[in-house]
């Protein structure tokens, strides 16, 4: 996740360095996400049967593929192979398998009361890895600048040290437990994808979950640095320190999520708490300068993470173990459909000054849209440390 954060707040104007043009980059993040389905379908519908150790290796290994050809060539197509193929983040949040596969290595060493908890504070190691990330990859690019780099030079550290830490990610999950692989099955069941009995439910949330990430898309981290850069004129150091503050305080929120769904439950936490942050989110654009425009922005990202444990958790626990990496891949591939959807019209709305407020509408509208269909349609289904 630092890796993320550091990559997602160089990446565009990385790329408009290169001398993409702004539905280029569009074009390019959304076939990112394309690929990162792909990718993610293969892996995570088979971790559970080949091993959740192999499938973290394999995605470390693509990080380090993506890095390799974004540092070292120019050229739109070879940078759309290595985007589609590879693992890298436009938007500083989980691409690839590893959500997917970490989620149900957790729920396969913890009890059910235990998971939305250790899932908050899960989520909290990653905030604050983005938020460093963040700013660690605005300073290394006012660094570059400051020593006189031009063009992509400027960014193109930040890239390199994305490839490096792919490396460290390697080495590292080779040295993960046994414990966290999946329990044998005894009688062997006819599964789609990795699923049996919950193919349903699962079909249901990912519709879901789709919705949502597309209506994030038009907002993520990438597409926001160019917002305020443009809108603003934030410099890259002031951009790096306010995605820095915002996740951290999004890492937070998975904390206070926490003891809410307990009192509360699973889905009523992730609505009640999604609702309002989406609301903020609709009236950033319209903030009459950019101190009101940065305190309203963080402040839904004070409250926007906290769906996030209780949607994991609740994903993991409505379904058999041995269908987790599966459940969670599947849905977490359904937001990438989602998500892919978005940057390329992001990206033309962005290259239009009048139209700079429009993706923050739509991102929020549709997100509201989503917080009203989760809940009627799961409000009675319960996870298992819910049912009395």
């Amino acid at each position: 996740m630092f890796a993320y954060g550091m990559l997602s707040v160089v990446l565009f104007l990385y790329l408009s360095s290169l001398g993409l043009s702004d539905q280029r980059i569009g074009l390019l993040f959304t076939l990112t996400y394309a690929g990162d389905i792909l990718i993610s379908l293969w892996l995570t519908t088979s971790a559970d049967r080949h091993g959740r150790r192999l499938t973290l290796v394999v995605g470390a290994l693509l990080m380090i593929f993506a890095a390799a050809f974004f540092a070292g060539v120019g050229h739109f197509l070879l940078l759309l192979m290595a985007a589609t193929i590879g693992v890298i983040s436009p938007s500083g949040n989980e691409v690839g398998p590893f959500l997917a596969v970490e989620q149900a290595a957790l729920s396969q060493v913890l009890r059910d009361d235990q998971r939305t908890r250790i899932f908050a504070w899960y989520n909290l190691a990653g905030s604050l890895a983005t938020g460093a990330g963040s700013l660690v990859g605005g300073l290394l690019a006012s660094a570059a600048k400051l020593a006189q780099f031009q063009g992509g030079n400027i960014q193109r550290p930040v890239v390199v040290c994305y490839g490096l830490l792919g490396i460290a990610l390697a080495v590292l999950f080779t040295r993960m437990s046994p414990a966290i692989e999946a329990p044998p099955v005894t009688t062997p069941r006819k599964s789609t994808f990795g699923l049996h009995k919950s193919r349903g439910v699962v079909a249901r949330l990912s519709c879901l979950f789709a919705l949502d990430a597309f209506g994030g898309g038009f907002v993520i981290q990438s597409i926001l640095v160019v917002w305020f850069y443009r809108r603003f004129g934030l410099d890259m150091a002031g951009l790096g320190t306010l995605f820095m503050i915002a996740n951290v305080l999004a890492g937070f929120s998975s904390l206070w999520a926490a003891s809410l769904a307990r009192r509360f439950g699973l889905i009523n936490t992730m609505v009640f708490t999604h609702l309002p942050s989406n609301i903020l989110l609709i009236l950033v654009p319209l903030m009459p300068n950019v101190w009101s425009a940065m305190a309203v922005l963080l402040l839904r990202f004070s409250i926007s993470q906290m769906d996030v444990p209780t949607r994991q958790s609740y994903t993991v626990a409505v379904v058999d173990p041995d269908e987790r990496s599966a459940a969670a891949g599947i849905t977490g591939i359904a937001r990438s459909v989602g998500v892919s959807l978005s940057p390329l019209l992001a990206g033309w709305l962005l290259a239009h000054a009048s139209l700079l407020a429009v993706p923050f509408f739509i991102a929020g509208g549709s997100k509201i849209i989503y917080d009203l269909l989760l809940y009627r349609s799961f409000v009675r289904q319960k996870p298992p440390e819910e049912r009395v």
